[in-house]
């Protein structure tokens, strides 16, 4: 049986959002004074990077911004693979202290956030850890929500919600996969 796919966001509303999610974060931390981006691997690096980029043009400043990857602090890790591919963690800050925003393109269950809590909590004590995703399609197993979210999709526990990014896919578009 062929998989249906169907798109619910462009390249423009992608931009829009993170526009917005951007705005919402520099209003509440009223400034950039000990902020701090995490993106997580993959697609979240890129939107961190994009949302650093905003931060930059808007405010004229340049915010701290690292690269986490949670394969070995999952719970679930051995079931994904035997073989896990453990892409780079760059963190070149203390975080100590600092408000860290953590990136991902999509939260789900709540276990990957989880997981990055675990890893950045190994790097040391932030004042305080946010959560901005690109698309929140719930189905949460764990109590976890999102501070910032770019669009609130009701999905199928079957569905898939695959984020394609231009820095690192052949196309920039969000969709939703299903039978």
């Amino acid at each position: 049986m062929s998989k249906k796919s169907h798109k619910i966001l462009d390249a423009s509303e992608i931009d829009r959002m993170l526009t917005r999610i951007t705005h919402e974060i520099l209003e509440k931390h009223k400034g950039t004074e000990r902020l701090a981006l995490i993106g997580i691997q993959t697609r979240g690096v890129y939107l961190a990077k994009r949302i650093q980029k905003k931060i930059h043009t808007f405010e004229g400043v340049e915010i701290l911004t690292g690269d986490m990857d949670i394969t070995l602090y999952r719970d679930d890790w051995t079931r994904i693979s035997h073989n896990p591919v453990v892409q780079l963690t760059e963190i070149p800050f203390s975080v100590d202290e600092k408000q860290i925003v953590l990136v991902d393109d999509v939260l789900f269950t709540g276990r990957t956030v989880r997981s990055a809590m675990d890893a950045l909590i190994d790097f040391g004590r932030p004042a305080r850890i946010e959560l901005a995703v690109l698309v929140d399609r719930g189905h949460r197993e764990l109590p976890i929500q999102a501070d910032y979210v770019g669009k609130f999709v009701e999905t199928r526990h079957s569905e898939t919600v695959n984020v394609l990014l231009a820095d690192y896919d052949s196309s920039e578009q969000v969709l939703i996969e299903g039978e």
